[in-house]
């Protein structure tokens, strides 16, 4: 395994006015009518979007709607729930990811998630990193050291952890577990990024830490991002695609580029919830 050896670019990303495209538009992920159903139960139904490669898409909308449910569809985090059912199509770059001969282990390799509340492992700093890197098979000492250096040099945590790797990982902040749960995810060099509302649980100063560690991130990885703080999707994204419930199933009812979608929505729903009115 190559350890991910990039720098990131912590420099503040451009206000929308200002913002170039991200890249020449390119999807990586396309999804075509896409539904998901708990049971009988449906979360979202008929959703199609493509995800441009090397940019952050936001998902935002109102609680309820099947933002979470769709990202997790995206590397098949919900073949783990009991009586769930998804149909569509979904294509990461060519590979079919609904397939049943799909490698969802590979998948998910290639696709990290970093849930809404730190989840590090109750274990070192350390072997929080090496284990998905032994599981993945590698076994080598020296590479492990210096994946996870790398790792936590990307998220901005090796000057503040170097001298405690074998410290419970529990014993770090919030915000520092996120970021850890972020290398985490870094360290099986990942095409895709899925968030779930990364920031939500962290306080002010932690949220602006992470929120600029996601910028960073810009261009070397595609990144979705769910989050309810429509001025975080502003200062960040790229893309932006708006879910809302409708008939008790959610719906996608506007996508596009975040300077479209922020400023110039032609949807009404789209235009009352970034204004305030709805939601």
């Amino acid at each position: 395994m190559k350890p991910f050896s990039a720098t990131p670019d912590t420099q503040p990303w451009a206000p929308l006015e200002q913002r170039p495209a991200c890249c020449v538009p390119k999807p990586f992920i396309e999804v075509e009518q896409l539904s998901l159903h708990y049971g009988q139960k449906p979360a979202f139904h008929g959703v199609t979007l493509a995800i441009n490669q090397g940019c952050i898409t936001a998902i935002v909308g109102p609680s309820g709607c099947g933002k979470t449910s769709f990202l997790t569809s995206l590397n098949r985090l919900t073949d783990l729930i009991a009586g769930c059912r998804v149909e569509g199509r979904i294509h990461l770059d060519g590979l079919d990811v609904l397939a049943p001969q799909t490698d969802v282990i590979h998948l998910r390799r290639r696709v990290g998630m970093i849930f809404q509340k730190p989840n590090p492992f109750p274990l070192s700093i350390r072997k929080n990193l090496e284990f998905p890197l032994r599981e993945h098979g590698l076994r080598d000492r020296e590479r492990l050291a210096g994946a996870i250096e790398t790792g936590l040099r990307d998220v901005g945590l090796w000057d503040e952890v170097k001298d405690r790797l074998d410290s419970p990982a529990l014993a770090l902040s919030g915000g520092q577990q996120q970021r850890l749960c972020m290398a985490r995810a870094l360290v099986l060099a990942p095409e895709v990024l899925l968030m779930d509302e990364p920031c939500s649980a962290l306080d002010p100063l932690s949220s602006g830490i992470v929120e600029d560690l996601i910028v960073s991130l810009r261009s070397r990885y595609t990144v979705l991002i769910v989050t309810h703080n429509l001025a975080q999707a502003r200062r960040i994204a790229d893309y932006a695609a708006l879910f809302w419930t409708q008939n008790g199933t959610g719906r996608l009812i506007e996508a596009g580029t975040a300077k479209h979608i922020f400023g110039t929505p032609h949807e009404p729903l789209t235009v009352a919830y970034v204004s305030g009115m709805r939601g």
